[in-house]
């Protein structure tokens, strides 16, 4: 079977066998045992793909992605994540958007914390958007700052989605971890631009009220209690990276006890929480693995069948210049986002485009800063954007899922800004992971 051949079958397998609603890890599964049976030999193929399997979930590299999960979901849990953001809130007076920038600064925090985007936009949604419908705020900017920041935490460290893609790119973990600090910051602060000026030019979009007077001591002083002490959690993770201290499995390590102590500390330790804590850890982590496996046999399937190299070499005659080979790769991305999950794409994408990555000398830290940040945007891409469904889950039943569109449309166009500008300035994606 030639190369193009073997690409169709294989890729079309895959869509046909998601199209029919089968989940992503059993969808590979399938397609892996029919592409080993065809392209590996038959019984020697399948041995191979479990061998596989074996190898790739014995990966001591993957360990910090439970760990950087355990310690979102213990601070989700234990209800530390919405002590938080109860600080913040009172530390923020009378600025436009009041709420909506509560917020951007609550989720860039807890961002920092939790590696979770799911857990960010579910915390944000629920301890806020209940308020801000009440106080009169528009749909749009009620729901499009916490969509948007909710996906911060893909970049921001912990990134459970950073250590996988790190691992099976072959990019370092700690320098692809630390590089995403910058490029999250330059979202953050997008979006709090955006929200001051729409709501000072538009004020009816985020009615003003009165907010309860405090002394300055008590607007302050829960911050310094409640969520600077959370701060040293982020300090004690990309810290111990940042100076060598640790590896990132040894500093997610660091940052899973440190979440348990500060629930201590707090007073808001208890066994349920934990052990809920635990549960959700293991089933997020044990559908990672799955895929993980089932990408190692699917990525030596494309290469001994040639789909890999043939399409390389088609590419290749195609002459185009490396800068725009790299935008059709994020083109391929942004397009794939808006049906299907971050991991699936990785899976399907990552055989082709390290290896041109590499054959076009583009520099692969660089490139998986901006994989992780398209990611990021297609979280809230329409149609099948998955915090777009998060979102509609802790929204009142009068939200529509257009208004939910609505409000994620104006910060899918300010994510692009950043990403336009991290290509244009690729120092601003790598220069802090060369400090290491």
């Amino acid at each position: 079977m030639d190369w193009a051949s073997a690409l169709m079958l294989m890729l079309g397998l895959l869509v046909a066998l998601m199209a029919f609603g089968l989940p992503v890890a059993f969808a590979f599964l399938g397609v892996n045992i029919v592409g080993a049976w065809i392209f590996l030999g038959g019984d020697a193929g399948l041995d191979q793909m479990a061998r596989n399997t074996m190898a790739a979930v014995n990966n001591f590299s993957l360990a910090p992605i439970p760990l950087f999960l355990l310690m979102g979901e213990i601070l989700f849990h234990t209800g530390v994540a919405f002590m938080a953001i109860d600080a913040i809130d009172r530390l923020i007076a009378r600025v436009p958007g009041r709420l909506s920038i509560v917020s951007i600064a609550g989720g860039t925090v807890f961002s920092s914390l939790s590696g979770s985007t799911i857990a960010n936009t579910a915390v944000l949604g629920s301890a806020l958007l209940p308020e801000m419908l009440k106080r009169g705020y528009h749909p749009t900017i009620a729901m499009g700052p916490i969509m948007a920041t909710g996906s911060i935490a893909m970049l921001i460290p912990p990134s459970a989605l950073a250590v996988l893609l790190g691992s099976l790119a072959g990019i370092s973990i700690a320098k692809l971890l630390i590089a995403g600090i910058i490029p999250g910051l330059m979202m953050a602060t997008a979006f709090f631009g955006y929200i001051i000026v729409r709501c000072y030019l538009n004020p009816s979009l985020a009615p003003s009220y009165d907010v309860a007077d405090m002394t300055f001591a008590e607007r302050v002083r829960p911050f310094f209690v409640q969520v600077v002490p959370l701060l040293g959690i982020f300090v004690v993770v990309v810290g111990s990276i940042l100076t060598g201290w640790a590896t990132p499995t040894e500093s997610a390590a660091l940052g899973s006890v440190a979440a348990v102590i500060a629930a201590i500390a707090y007073g808001k330790f208890s066994m349920a929480s934990m052990v809920t804590a635990f549960l959700e850890t293991a089933k997020i982590s044990v559908m990672i693995l799955f895929i993980i496996a089932a990408s190692v046999t699917f990525s030596q399937i494309l290469a001994f069948s040639g789909a890999t190299s043939g399409l390389l070499r088609v590419i290749d005659g195609i002459g185009a210049t490396p800068f725009l080979l790299l935008l059709a790769m994020l083109c391929v991305l942004l397009f794939l986002g808006a049906f299907m999950d971050q991991v699936s794409m990785i899976m399907i994408t990552l055989p082709f485009f390290i290896p041109l990555a590499k054959s076009l000398g583009i520099d692969l830290l660089w490139f998986g800063v901006l994989m992780l940040v398209i990611m990021e945007i297609s979280f809230t891409t329409p149609p099948f954007g998955l915090l777009i469904y998060v979102m509609k889950g802790v929204a009142p039943k009068s939200i529509t899922l257009m208004q939910v569109y609505a409000a994620a449309f104006p910060f899918i166009i300010l994510e692009l800004i950043v990403l336009a500008v991290l290509i244009a300035f690729p120092e601003a994606a790598t220069w802090l992971a060369t400090l290491k």
